[in-house]
Formats: structure tokens, C-alpha cells, sequence
């Protein structure tokens, strides 16, 4: 069974989804959401816009909650949209709340004054990451050291160029995590997989493992699925029904030499 909790970190808090009393991972969805709420409103975005790959990570949610239920994780997710603020920059990053998304303008972000990326950055940026640390620092405290996996989707189609790539395992100092993943995918299924694509960290997308994971040396990995392929909540299921065995074969090989020893 999973115990839902809302953190205590204010209305923009993300949600955590606890899948097990001993987690030895923890998984994390940045841009889970394609909320909207006030007092940012829609930023000046049409419907279509808001559903759209720009605010968010589609089928990344369903994804990750099948993944929990299945290696008995603890998961967290943000509530708002990725172009309120994301999750996965830093502060000072121009993509932390980005006027331009790929090929679409977000009006609501042009011109930010700095008190409003700052009021933002307080109301969103702040709560997740501290919610996410003291779930970090509760399981080492406990003796635990969790793998830390960031879950994202990613559009089969960027800037009009078609993607072959079908999942994608991306690390940032630590490779250890990400090698076995990927090593794992390639043996256990049939999916088209490769090691930092459709991204790399020196595309600025390592930020949560950055500051999150590397400070304990926990392993850690992030995890891009085309989007296509968790279009709906039954391919969600059959995505997550196939990665986990994935994740807990990479797992196993990261700490058989320890235990070997």
C-alpha cells in the first residue's frame, strides 16, 4: 500500500508517495505536472500549449508510479508546471523559467523583474528540493544509502528533427548507476538505448543528481523514455512492467563488489 503525504512546504510543495517501508531507492519526477495554478496563471499559453510536451513530461508520472509500486520506492513529483519554474535548473539558470520553450514564446515569462524569479524560485524550487533532501538524509540517518533516479519523458520530434532513440540513460560525475542501466536495457529488452541522449549533463540536465546525489556519493541516474511509447496509462504500466527489472538488475550489479568483498 502507499502512504501519500503532501509536504509541509506551502501549496507548491511536491507530493510524495512512499511505496514501502524500506526504500532503498528513491524516485524523483521534476516535471510531473502541467498545472497552471495562481497566482502565475497560464502565462499567457493556449490549451494546446499547456498539454503539450513544452509543460511538462507527459506518461513520466504514470511511469514512475509503476516503477515504485514495483522496486517498493519512495517517489516524489513537483505540482506545478516545468515553465513556472523547473525543478531540475538552478536558480540562476535562464531554463529555470524559461520565456522561450523549444519554438513557443511564453509571454508570462518574459521580462521576469529578479524579485519574481525569486518569489517563484521561494514558492516552488525551494520546498522540492528540501522535501527531497530530508527524505535523503532520514534514510541515511536510518543506515540506508538510496539510489537517487530522476524519471523524465522526452518528444519523439524536437525542433522538427525525428529522435530514433527510444530511452535514454544519462549521468552526470558518477557513471556507475547509468552504465548498468543501460547495460541492463540492452540485454533485457528491445528498446533502442543509449548513454546521455536525447541529452548530457552539459546540457544542464543533471541539476537534482548534481545537488541531491553526488554530496552523499549515492548512486544515481537519470532516466529519459520517449514519450510516444507512455502515451497512455496502459503503456505506462508495460513501461514500468519492463524497466523495473532493469533498474533492480543495475542495482544488484552496482553493489555486488561491495558485498563481495
Amino acid at each position: 500500500m502507499t502512504a501519500r503525504i503532501s509536504d509541509s512546504g506551502g501549496p507548491f510543495a511536491p507530493v510524495i508517495e512512499a511505496w514501502g517501508d524500506a526504500a532503498e531507492v528513491i524516485l524523483v519526477c521534476e516535471h510531473a505536472s502541467n498545472a497552471f495554478p495562481q497566482p502565475w496563471g497560464d502565462l499567457g499559453l493556449t490549451a494546446e500549449q499547456q498539454r503539450a510536451h513544452i509543460a511538462w513530461d507527459p506518461g513520466a508520472l504514470g511511469l514512475m508510479r509503476g516503477l515504485a509500486q514495483r522496486l517498493g520506492a519512495t517517489c516524489l513529483h513537483a505540482t506545478v508546471s516545468r515553465l513556472i519554474y523547473d525543478c531540475n535548473r538552478a536558480p540562476h539558470m535562464p531554463g529555470a523559467m524559461p520565456a522561450v520553450s523549444e519554438l513557443h514564446s511564453v509571454p508570462g515569462n518574459a521580462a521576469l523583474a529578479p524579485a519574481e524569479r525569486a518569489e517563484r524560485m521561494a514558492a516552488v524550487y525551494l520546498p522540492f528540493h528540501a522535501a527531497l533532501h530530508r527524505l535523503i538524509a532520514d534514510s541515511l540517518a536510518r543506515g540506508k544509502h538510496p539510489a537517487i533516479i530522476t524519471i523524465h519523458s522526452f518528444t519523439p520530434v524536437y525542433f522538427g528533427q525525428p529522435r530514433s532513440v527510444e530511452f535514454g540513460v544519462i549521468h552526470d560525475a558518477d557513471t556507475r548507476l547509468a552504465e548498468a542501466i543501460l547495460a541492463e536495457a540492452q540485454a533485457q529488452t528491445s528498446l533502442t538505448s543509449h548513454l546521455n541522449a536525447p541529452y548530457s549533463a552539459a546540457d544542464d540536465v543533471t541539476h537534482t543528481l548534481r545537488l541531491q546525489a553526488t554530496p552523499y556519493g549515492l548512486l544515481n541516474a537519470m532516466l529519459e523514455i520517449r514519450n510516444d511509447l507512455i502515451a497512455t496509462p496502459g503503456a505506462e504500466e508495460a513501461m514500468a512492467a519492463q524497466l523495473a527489472p532493469v533498474i533492480a538488475a543495475a542495482l544488484a550489479r552496482c553493489h555486488a563488489p561491495a558485498e563481495a568483498a
